[in-house]
């Protein structure tokens, strides 16, 4: 087994250590050494999971394997590296940075590959081309610093580490990989996933509080924490990460916090997500690439705008290192952060630290660049190319986290927020009267809000099934068909989609057969009983509102840039009279209903929607049959639209 100070040695005399990696996970007194050595996979199913307790493999998992589930990217290429546990030995805080090296890291040519005003052009066009047209809530958009490394990259790599463990502070895990064909070392604040004992976490941060000193500035740091473009930016990476966590999780997370997680240069707002989960841990990781926080909502529309903005590949930014492993009961285990606040230094001395920003409709192509600037400070500093952060090494300033005023305003975050994604669910709740074993069929238009609606309508009684817009099925079969959310122009008449979804509706009208339509859905529906549908002047992204439904007021979340208009609060149709809660101002229409459908603009399953179980319980025991109808087994073949 490789001892640190053997491992040590060999580095000072210019030997190949061979692949380890130093790993100190949130506060630990204790750093871990894993050695071993790597294989390179595929896929994330073929990462290997021997048998044993403890930890076995440690993955480096690249963002090109997000095309693993049919996503776009720049692929690079970069491989999936495995570093396969044969040694592991804690090592005390204290006793590893005293043996780790204390010589400065040299650097030359450092310059960012996008140039700040190259970078602020960008998050113009995304904020116009992609926001401002639907194409989704927030995306985000890295670029990199480059410089050489000067010396053995190994060395420098290893002295990094050490300054990070003394300056950095907040960080998920602080760690250095060496694999033999690169070395990668950081601070990442952020967990991805974690599996222990059957429970699934993760960990959405958002919002982004820079400040030059040692701690942040309590007056400017409570004016941040009630800023709502930052508050919106947490929100909605939060809705992103329950649309995982209900693929992951049998009932779909529960949330907790918010919290604040203070770092040397800057100061982060983040949630915990918990459910439990049976799933195979590389399966987990594979339904949860990758998190929204390095790539935008809906995530599948996000990977298109990434490669349409970026065009180049991403390596391991915004990718996970993995820990894969079993505890003493041999259930399997897992512990992954996200690769962020991270340098890639290659055999040669090739130097990249990638970082991005969130853009959302409130965003400022200045407020972008500089928040690039802040989140690379902590990693630049460790390797020579910024300046510490004051104090920084020397007995850690209050925390503020700690302090009344700030807790106060982020308890408040919760106030408005719908208590079905906060609160302890039981497993088995009963159903509604008039739902409890009806079987609904949800048509996913690109978006995951439909996992979290399946969670509601669970929660209701019902038996749900979800079926992505294209594929082949029977939809008639089932007591309800719910058409949902997705991106895209649903005035469009060349989109595959938006004309399947649109053949779907007009069957379901002309059958007469129960319907729900939520926002997309909503407004191919509206169009179809002859509503104008018009793009907003500003983008509804990961907004809350409180509306008239009907004479009810309901405080509801509102994903969308376009909207139908109506100017009566009922109006004739070819499929009956219709009533239509709507805008008084400009006649944006909220809600309709007929005599066998519904549609909605907002997400009901939102975290943003206060009252949208509520809404769901008003609306649909009025569309069912008296009878249920038995799921088809069988039918014509067919996309959903046929």
């Amino acid at each position: 087994m490789t001892h640190l100070h053997d491992l040590l040695a060999a580095v000072s005399t210019g030997a190949d250590p061979g692949p380890f990696a130093l790993v100190r996970r949130a506060d630990a007194d204790e750093l871990e050494l894993f050695t071993g050595p790597v294989r390179t996979v595929d896929r994330l199913a073929d990462v290997p999971l021997p048998p044993g307790v403890g930890p076995r493999t440690l993955a480096v998992v690249p963002y090109r394997q997000i095309t693993e589930r049919g996503f776009a990217c720049v692929d690079d290429g970069v491989p999936l590296e495995c570093l396969l546990v044969t040694g592991h030995q804690r090592i005390g805080l204290a006793d590893a940075v005293a043996a780790l090296p204390t010589d400065p890291v040299r650097t030359a040519g450092a310059a960012f590959d996008v140039s700040d005003e190259d970078y602020a052009r960008t998050v113009d066009r995304v904020l116009a081309e992609e926001i401002g047209r639907g194409e989704g809530a927030n995306f985000v958009v890295h670029r990199a610093l480059t410089a050489t490394v000067q010396g053995p990259p190994v060395a420098a790599a290893l002295a990094a580490l050490r300054n990070l463990l003394l300056r950095e502070r907040g960080a998920y895990w602080t760690f250095m990989v060496h694999t033999g064909a690169r070395v990668l070392v950081g601070a990442s604040p952020e967990r991805h996933v974690s599996v222990d004992d059957g429970l699934v976490m993760m960990n959405p941060i958002s919002g982004t509080f820079r400040h030059p000193g040692a701690s942040a500035e309590r007056d400017a740091l409570l004016r941040f924490l009630a800023d709502p473009k930052e508050v919106e930016e947490l929100y909605m990476v939060l809705d992103e990460e329950l649309k995982m966590m209900a693929t992951v999780a049998e009932h779909g997370g529960q949330v907790v916090g918010p919290y604040l997680k203070e770092m040397s240069h800057l100061a982060h707002t983040e949630y915990l997500l918990a459910g439990r989960g049976s799933r195979d841990v590389r399966e987990v990781l594979r339904e949860t690439m990758f998190a929204p926080t390095v790539t935008g909502s809906p995530m599948e529309n996000a990977c298109r705008v990434i490669a349409r903005h970026e065009r180049t590949g991403r390596r391991y930014y915004a990718g996970v290192l993995a820990l894969l492993g079993h505890d003493d009961a041999g259930r399997q285990t897992l512990d992954a952060p996200i690769l962020i606040r991270t340098a890639e230094i290659s055999p040669a001395g090739a130097l990249r630290v990638p970082v991005g920003a969130t853009l959302v409709r409130h965003s400022t192509a200045a407020g972008e660049v500089a928040e690039t600037h802040a989140k690379a400070a902590g990693v630049l500093a460790a390797l020579g190319l910024g300046p510490q952060a004051p104090g920084a090494g020397r007995e850690p300033a209050p925390r503020l986290a700690d302090d009344p005023a700030v807790r106060a305003a982020l308890a408040a975050r919760n106030a408005p927020l719908a208590r079905f994604w906060l609160d302890q669910r039981a497993p088995e709740a009963p159903g509604r009267p008039g739902l409890a074993g009806r079987s609904v069929l949800i048509v996913d238009g690109e978006d995951t809000f439909t996992g979290m609606l399946a969670h509601q309508l669970r929660a209701l009684g019902l038996a749900v099934t979800v079926r992505p817009w294209h594929a082949p099925g029977p939809t008639d079969g089932y007591d309800l068909v719910v058409v949902g959310p997705g991106p895209g122009d649903p005035g469009s008449r060349t989109d595959p989609k938006m004309a399947a979804l649109r053949g779907l509706i007009a069957g379901l009208l002309a059958a007469g057969r129960p319907a729900l339509a939520v926002c997309l859905g909503h407004q191919l529906l509206a169009g179809l009983l002859g509503l104008a549908v018009h793009r907003r002047d500003a983008p509804y992204q990961g907004l809350q509102r409180e509306v008239d439904l009907f004479g009810v007021r309901r405080r509801l979340g509102f994903y969308a840039t376009f909207t139908a208009r109506c100017d009566a609060d009922e109006v004739d149709t070819a499929y009956g009279r219709v009533e239509v809660a709507r805008e008084r101002a400009d006649g944006a229409v909220h809600a309709l209903r007929g005599p066998s459908f519904a549609g909605v603009q907002f997400h009901p399953e939102s975290v943003l929607s206060r009252d949208g179980l509520a809404v769901l319980a008003d609306l649909l025991p009025p569309l069912l049959a008296p009878e249920p109808v038995r799921v088809a087994r069988a039918g014509r073949p067919g996309s959903p639209g046929a």
